[in-house]
């Protein structure tokens, strides 16, 4: 795809960044959260969590029509090396490979950080979420049953998991 451009994120990207996370909270169907986030929170996060954790945006013309980061998982030592990850992106850019190159680049700066697992919680009914994280070497690891709540009722997520780096080291294809 030549013409999407996938680059790390800055202060400057907190505006397209919190119109696209504002889209997915509207639309109920990339996460439970449901408070809209404004401009500061998201130039916040970018602020602490680019100094720990890659946040990368893409561009097509010029404008940012997605993002995808990493977060922690758990601060304990045992799971150094694995994190959560997020993706996101603007409506009309959806089934345009947006979101693959999106997500494929931050596979690629987590290695280069010595992540070694990411993790994800995708809605059961989020279809096209899924797919992406299979054809991108994802595995769906099981559901957690009533995990959070949306609007009142109660939402499964599937789990899914990629190794990174040394995670690899001597596994089979079978595992």
């Amino acid at each position: 795809m030549t013409d999407v451009h996938v680059r790390p994120a800055g202060l400057a990207d907190a505006a397209a960044i919190a119109a696209i996370y504002n889209q997915g909270i509207a639309e109920r169907i990339a996460t439970l959260e449901t408070e809209p986030r404004m401009v500061d929170q998201i130039a916040g996060w970018l602020g602490e969590r680019a100094r720990r954790y890659p946040v990368v945006v893409a561009e097509r013309g010029g404008v940012v029509v997605a993002w995808a980061s990493v977060g922690p998982y758990s601060e304990r030592a045992c799971y150094a090396g694995v994190v959560e990850f997020s993706i996101y992106v603007e409506r009309a850019a959806r089934g345009s490979g947006v979101g693959e190159a999106t997500l494929q680049r931050l596979l690629e700066v987590c290695e280069q950080a010595g992540i070694t697992k990411l993790l994800g919680k995708v809605l059961v009914e989020n279809a096209r979420s899924r797919r992406l994280c299979r054809k991108l070497g994802f595995r769906e690891v099981g559901v957690h049953r009533r995990h959070g709540r949306l609007d009142g009722s109660w939402r499964d997520v599937v789990i899914v998991e990629r190794l990174l780096g040394a995670a690899l080291e001597g596994l089979d294809e079978a595992d």
